[in-house]
C-alpha cells in the first residue's frame, strides 16, 4: 500500500481515523486495517455510515428541505391539504410527508445499530460510532473536515469498467476529492471465511 502520511516530526500521526461503513461486505473489507491503523498509533477511529438521502429524495435536518423531492411543500395557505403535504398551517398532514419521516427514522435506527456492533469489533481502540443523513461521498468528506481527520480508511466493492463507470464509485469520489490520505481495501483482496 501507497499514500502520503502527514508528518510530526519524524513519525506519522494518525490521531483520528474515519472508517466509513454501511455494513456490507465491500465496506468491512477495511476493517481489520482501520482497527491495525487505530492500535499502531494509539488512535480513535471514527465508524461513520452515511444514510443515503436518495433512499427517500431529500437531505434532511427540517423545515421544507425535510420535504422529499417532487412532494409539494406547504404554502401557509388554506389551498393545500391532504397527501401532497400538509395543512395551511405549515403542519405535515399528508400520508407521503409522515411516511418519508417513518422510513428515515427506520434507516436511522437501523443504521445506528449496525454502527454499534461495528464498533464493538475494534475491542480495544477507541471509537466515536456516527450515523448521519446525506449523499454518502459527501457525508464522509464534510465529517473528515469537521472532525480533523487524519486518515480514511474504507472498503470498495471492487468494482470495475462499465459498471463502475455507470454507478460511480463511493471511494473513488472520497479518494479525488478528500484533504487527507486515503486507504481503500478491496472486498475481493479479503480472504473468505
Amino acid at each position: 500500500m501507497w499514500y502520503v502520511m502527514k508528518q510530526t516530526g519524524d513519525h506519522p500521526m494518525y490521531t483520528n481515523i474515519l472508517y466509513p461503513t454501511d455494513g456490507s461486505r465491500g465496506a468491512n473489507a477495511a476493517l481489520e486495517h482501520a482497527r491495525e491503523v487505530g492500535e499502531q498509533y494509539d488512535g480513535t477511529v471514527h465508524v461513520l455510515h452515511a444514510v443515503n438521502s436518495n433512499y427517500f429524495g431529500y437531505m434532511g435536518g427540517g423545515g421544507d428541505e425535510d420535504v422529499p423531492s417532487g412532494m409539494m411543500k406547504p404554502r401557509g395557505d388554506e389551498s393545500q391539504t391532504g397527501m401532497m403535504g400538509g395543512g395551511g398551517d405549515g403542519s405535515q398532514t399528508g400520508m407521503m410527508a409522515e411516511d418519508h419521516r417513518e422510513l428515515r427514522k427506520a434507516l436511522e435506527t437501523h443504521a445506528s445499530t449496525v454502527i454499534e456492533e461495528i464498533a464493538d469489533e475494534f475491542g480495544d481502540v477507541d471509537t466515536v460510532p456516527v450515523t448521519v443523513v446525506g449523499k454518502p461521498h459527501q457525508a464522509i468528506l464534510e465529517y473528515a473536515d469537521e472532525h480533523d481527520i487524519d486518515m480514511i480508511v474504507m472498503g470498495t466493492h471492487g468494482q470495475s469498467g462499465l459498471q463502475r463507470y455507470l454507478l460511480g464509485s463511493v471511494a473513488e469520489k472520497v479518494v479525488r476529492m478528500a484533504d487527507v490520505p486515503v486507504v481503500t481495501i478491496r472486498a475481493s483482496e479479503v480472504a473468505e471465511d
